[in-house]
């Protein structure tokens, strides 16, 4: 600390002796300070100066070279197959006059499931049958005038021409007559669905009315459902880009989710041959391997087999890690961990394909990279330090019971 003697020159002897002890305190106290602040800027610095990297423990696993086949992974519907289902739908407006078998009840082939009443039908089935009868009675009155005409020209009364027109009067009432036939079992036909039966042997799924309901001829207004339970698929929605990678034939899995239930095997059997305009996925056909004991309706889980990529790098899948729009994996480099940017390819939700940034043989850590810096100090957990502790405690206890 300095001070300006010439501005606070003392006027006195006294004045002089107060100065100089001022002068020699300040002086003291500057250094202290100084001293101080010395001392805490070196503080400062140390503190500045000196890391602690902490280390961490991770699993490793090394890239491999090996053989993997893609999984499309999508929901569908467990269907009956087209031909294992039967909508019962009224030929013509009616009313219901039996419907025999309830929901959940199996039916035999044959066995009638719903009889209309349908008057119109019935009418034309009678009109048909007076018309055969008018039809034939024609025909004899027909061949009746044919026999005397013939008889006639025999005695050389009745002209050759009138012999002709009655031959051809008797072969147009045979016609009359067998158009009339014809149509009475056009009729007879279409009274005939008035009792519908079963083309094969399922249950009611479905039933939609009862004995006295009036219906309507339209597939808006059903009457019953009836599947086979023995022919069920499943209808699963596939993305429209994903299509070219669906084949005929594909192995399939229908995830039960379920412990102790196993997953049901499945086999793609048709995809759609085109797609409307602006649809974003498409339906896609899959049959069960075996005896699937589920529910049509069943909302369900599919993994598909689609195509196979061999001899690349796979890595568990555990060591990926996304940060936004990058996926990375972290390398073990000696004792620190090195993060690389990878191109991914194929998966099959254990393993994975890196297009990049990985050699198979490099070790990978699958446990332990979440939140892992760059560089970041590691330590590899191999697992033996646990079955070091667990040894002495397995000795000792043979000990005892020797």
């Amino acid at each position: 600390m300095m001070f300006n003697w010439e501005r606070q020159r003392p006027s006195s002897q006294g004045d002089r002796a107060r100065v100089g002890v001022l002068g020699v305190g300040s002086w003291k106290l500057g250094v202290v300070i100084a001293i101080v602040g010395s001392v805490m800027a070196c503080s400062k610095q140390a503190a500045e100066e000196v890391e602690t990297e902490t280390v961490v423990p991770v699993k490793t696993a090394a890239a491999a070279t090996g053989s993997i086949r893609g999984v499309l992974h999508a929901t569908g519907i467990v269907n009956p197959a087209p031909d294992a289902e039967l909508i019962v739908i009224a030929p013509e407006p009616a009313r219901i006059t039996e419907i025999p078998k309830a929901e959940g009840e199996r039916v035999a082939n044959g066995d009638v499931l719903v009889r209309f009443e349908i008057p119109s039908l019935i009418a034309e089935v009678q009109r048909q049958a007076a018309e055969i009868q008018r039809a034939q009675a024609a025909l004899a009155n027909a061949k009746a005038n044919q026999v005397r005409q013939g008889e006639l020209f025999q005695r050389g009364i009745a002209a050759h021409k009138d012999v002709e027109d009655a031959d051809r009067a008797v072969a147009d009432s045979e016609a009359a007559v067998g158009q009339a036939e014809a149509s009475r079992a056009a009729a007879t036909t279409a009274a005939s669905r008035a009792t519908v039966r079963a083309t094969f042997a399922g249950v009611i799924a479905k039933r939609f009315h009862n004995p006295g309901d009036l219906v309507e001829a339209t597939a808006s207004d059903p009457v019953l459902r009836v599947i086979d339970p023995r022919r069920l698929q499943v209808v699963a929605s596939i993305p429209i880009s994903d299509s070219p990678r669906i084949v005929i034939g594909a192995s399939a899995w229908l995830r039960t989710g379920v412990t102790g239930i196993p997953d049901l095997a499945l086999k793609v059997i048709s995809r759609p041959a085109q797609v409307d305009p602006g649809t974003a996925s498409i339906p896609v056909r899959l049959a069960f391997v075996g005896q699937a004991n589920l529910a049509a309706g069943t909302p369900v889980q599919v993994d598909i087999d689609a195509e196979q990529h061999t001899n690349v790098v796979l890595v568990p899948a555990a060591a990926l890690v996304r940060e936004g729009e990058e996926t990375a994996v972290f390398v073990a480099m000696g004792e620190k961990a090195q993060r690389r940017p990878v191109q991914i390819g194929l998966t099959d939700g254990t393993d994975v394909e890196l297009v990049s940034g990985v050699k198979a043989g490099e070790m990978v850590i699958v446990d332990g990279q979440a939140g892992l810096p760059d560089d970041a100090k590691i330590k590899i957990d191999t697992g033996e330090e646990e079955d070091a502790d667990e040894t002495p405690a397995a000795g000792a206890a043979g000990k005892g019971e020797k």
